[in-house]
């Protein structure tokens, strides 16, 4: 995973405990922030398929260039 994705990714995780707590108080919200968790849910699986498609598709680049050196 790259750089920049990993650390999006923390920002993602770090705002899931956002959407049930007050940062400022540290008080659970007594309507939590659904959508937030559920922003953060999403950006998180979309994270993990793009690294994951990316990885495969160079993956795949390199076998055929290993493929074709012979």
């Amino acid at each position: 995973m790259d750089k920049y994705l990993l650390v999006i990714l923390i920002f993602m995780v770090v705002t899931i405990p956002i959407a049930f707590v007050e940062p400022s108080s540290g008080e659970f919200r007594d309507p939590p922030i659904i959508p937030l968790f559920y922003a953060a849910i999403a950006g998180i699986i979309i994270i993990f398929a793009y690294s994951t498609f990316k990885e495969r598709k160079e993956r795949h680049a390199a076998n055929a260039k290993r493929r074709s050196r012979k």
